[in-house]
């Protein structure tokens, strides 16, 4: 398991018009096996932040720490972006075994891994469809395997389930929790979201941050039980959460307390 310490993370992008602030001195620690949501208005840093945490971009001011050790260069993680970036030539297990390739990894040894990550995910049979074969939620699912066999114990999402449909986005949130559960030892996940009730059923915490330059409005604890069902979107308490977050959102000032 992993944790993240972020202290005073600034961003400023150097543009044509002049210095771009797009984060302004954010702080937040992730405890080991953590689930945290991010949400904000679109445009405010969420997917340059997850970058940072990456170290695929650099900081203009503060620091991130991973297992107390300072990011200053691409690190060893998991990510999962919008959009699958899988190879449309290659099968869906060539693609899983894409991430050893790149590292150099034996492909015998990882080779087994891979596929036991397609079945765990329900494509267990589909090893060798090409990805054209795939559907939308199918090809998802390819992309979070590709991610969680380099076994790093931070895991990166950016927006994974934006581009599906309701209730394809449903099920892929209930995948996503089944198999951060498995085996008794939950990854730590940084999830990039646009969704308000989607970081309310997955999350732990949800940090919500404002308007470019973006500061943290509200660092606010989920109180649900785990394991999270279908059945607790219905509750009072999944919808007061709810509305607790788009009330911080719509004011795009800190939140003091909480109702």
């Amino acid at each position: 398991m992993a944790s993240l310490s972020i202290r005073g993370v600034s961003k400023v992008y150097s543009t044509s018009d002049g210095p771009l602030a797009v984060i302004d001195n954010v702080s937040f620690e992730v405890a080991n096996g953590e689930f945290i949501s991010i949400v904000g208005p679109s445009g405010c840093g969420k997917s340059t932040l997850l970058r940072m945490v990456a170290g695929l971009r650099t900081l203009s001011a503060g620091s991130i720490e991973l297992d107390d050790v300072a990011v200053v260069k691409p690190t060893r993680v998991g990510m999962v972006f919008q959009a699958p970036a899988l190879l449309p030539w290659r099968s869906a297990l060539k693609n899983v075994m894409l991430a050893a390739e790149l590292a150099g990894w034996s492909s015998k040894e990882y080779e087994p891994h891979a596929r036991s990550l397609l079945e765990l995910v329900g494509l267990g049979g589909f090893e060798n469809r090409r990805i054209g074969e795939l559907s939308g939620g199918m090809q998802q699912r390819v992309a979070l395997c590709r991610a969680l066999l380099t076994e790093s114990t931070l895991l990166l999402m950016d927006e994974p389930f934006g581009a599906l449909d309701a209730l394809t986005r449903d099920e892929m949130n209930s995948e996503l929790l089944r198999i951060w559960g498995a085996g008794g030892t939950k990854k730590t996940v940084l999830f990039v979201t646009h969704s308000i009730p989607e970081a309310v059923f997955l999350s732990d915490r949800v940090i919500v941050m404002s308007q470019r330059p973006a500061v943290i409005s509200a660092d606010v604890p989920i109180g649900l039980e785990r394991p999270r069902t279908m059945e607790m979107r219905g509750s009072a308490q999944f919808g007061r959460q709810i509305l607790q977050i788009y009330r911080v959102l719509e004011s795009g000032r800190p939140a003091l307390a909480y109702d």
